[in-house]
This record gives structure tokens, sequence and C-alpha cells, in this order.
């Protein structure tokens, strides 16, 4: 299943320019030099490269979850990079759904606690939308299920109702398919798209060339930079 590049919209994600530098004694690593991209409603961008590239500091950078120490991130038109922790973590649960390749459940909470769990951290429980998420992701039957009692199926659907909880214009995955069969790698990655189709823009670190032959854009990255020569500049935006 692929989808269409997006119409001229505006970004939901714009990060320019994003250095990040991580020191160890005498050491200094540069793990992001001068990043840029834009990712509109829509659009499913896979983030490719080999590992020490930079992609899991650019997603953390990408979500607020760390600062870069160059460039600024901005999510919904409003500055992410360069506020206190507090105002990133209020914007994250508006505006961004986070999946990751494994613990985005809370063991001691049913699949159904877990979806209002993070609605509570917005402060919007929303009964109606958690009642959706489990039917549009056939987990109506599994609500009461705990992370243990879940299949790997059922456990991939449940991460992607949280990540969804709060209908988030932004969607960040890390390696969601990296533990998966091929089977539950494909509905993992039909889920994400059917996502972008209603409209959330995804952005997804993989090392999965299904992953990437389903986006509309793949990003490489290679020492920290976006890697123009590994593509033929159709499916990689170039450094703004």
């Amino acid at each position: 299943m692929t989808i269409s590049a997006p119409s001229n919209l505006g970004p939901v994600l714009s990060a320019k320019n994003l250095y990040r530098f991580f020191h160890a004694g005498n050491e200094e690593t540069q793990a992001l030099r001068g990043v840029s991209l834009e990712v509109s409603p829509g659009d499913v961008v896979a983030i490719s490269g080999p590992s020490g590239s930079g992609k899991s500091t650019l997603l953390a950078c990408l979500a607020g979850l760390d600062e870069p120490d160059g460039g600024m991130v901005s999510v919904s038109g409003e500055p992410l990079s360069r506020r206190p922790e507090q105002d990133r973590a209020a914007l994250r649960a508006r505006s961004i759904g986070m999946l990751f390749q494994s613990n985005n459940l809370l063991d001691h909470l049913s699949v159904k606690g877990n979806i209002e769990f993070a609605q509570r951290l917005l402060g919007r429980p929303n009964r109606d939308r958690a009642a959706r998420l489990l039917s549009d992701l056939d987990l109506t039957g599994r609500a009461a299920a705990r992370p243990s009692e879940l299949s790997g199926g059922e456990s991939a659907r449940a991460g992607l109702a949280v990540a969804l909880a709060n209908d988030p214009a932004l969607l960040l995955a890390d390696e969601p398919t990296g533990e998966l069969d091929s089977a539950t790698a494909a509905l993992v990655i039909d889920l994400l798209l059917d996502r972008a189709i209603g409209g959330t823009a995804v952005v997804i670190v993989t090392h999965s060339a299904a992953v990437a032959r389903a986006a509309t854009r793949e990003i490489h990255l290679r020492d920290g930079q976006i890697d123009t020569s590994a593509d033929n500049g159709e499916r990689v935006l170039a450094q703004a």
C-alpha cells in the first residue's frame, strides 16, 4: 500500500539547521550537523541511515525530548525548541503522537486504560474517542486486556492507539516494525499510512526497506547530515 505525496499544504513539522553535539572528556561527537526538513499533512517521511548516523538524535529533537544545540523545531506553527520542558511537554501532548519499537504501553493498565492515561496527560479525557480508536483498530474486544495478554499484532495496534489518543497532527515512530514478524510489520505500515491518508504527518525512523518504499519521501542520514548522494533527489529532501 502506498500513498501519493500531499498537496501544497503548510508544514506540520519544520526543523531548520539542527545541530547536536555530545561531549565525553575531550572528545566531541557531532550527532547532527545542519539537518533541515519539513513535513506536511498527509506526508510520510522515512528516515534511514546506518547506526550512529543521527537518526535517534534527530527524532528526539523533533519530539522535543532533546534540545538541539543549534537550529529550531516548530510543530503546527508553534516553536518547540528553546522552551521550558513544561511547555514542550504540553505541546507534545497536544500535537505529537509517539510510537516506539516497544514500551508504548504501561504494564499495569489495560489497553483502554493506557489510552485514557494518555488523554489525561492533556487534561482532556475523551471516552468517545477512546472507544472509536479501539473500534478502528479492531481492539474493542481487548479493551480490558493488559499488555502481557496481547499478541504481537494486538500490542502493535494498542501502541498506535495510545500514540493517537489525542488526535495528533504529527506522528513520530521509532523503528515501529523492528521487532515484528513480516505480517505484523505490514499491518503496522498500513495503519500508519491510513493515518497519513487522514491528514496526519508521519515521520518514521527505520531500517526497513518496506517502510521506505511505502513512504512519500525517504531521508538518508550519514554522519549527522542528510546524504543527498543516497538517492536521485526525488525522495530525498535536501538541506535548506
